[in-house]
């Protein structure tokens, strides 16, 4: 079996839930309309870079890019 990482966008999910603020907060927090967060959450829309940095600010986390090995994306391709 093989394990699959967490969408970068699940995982601000999951940290969101985790803090204990409410979306109307972070919206706030963020500058953004409570709908936006609400679809970002639901999963039906997304956040701009900077506001997914502010996010990320907000939440004290830090976000790592890992590359892949050179062909793994293609190997990754076929596996879905």
């Amino acid at each position: 079996m093989v394990k699959r990482r967490l969408k970068l966008s699940d995982q601000i999910r999951r940290a969101v839930d985790a803090s204990g603020l409410s979306r109307y907060r972070i919206s706030k927090a963020l500058n953004i309309a409570e709908s936006t967060m609400s679809r970002f959450m639901s999963g039906q829309g997304g956040l701009s870079m900077d506001n997914l940095d502010a996010l990320a600010d907000l939440l004290d986390l830090d976000i790592v890019s890992r590359k892949r090995p050179a062909g793994a994306a293609g190997r990754a391709a076929k596996r879905r």
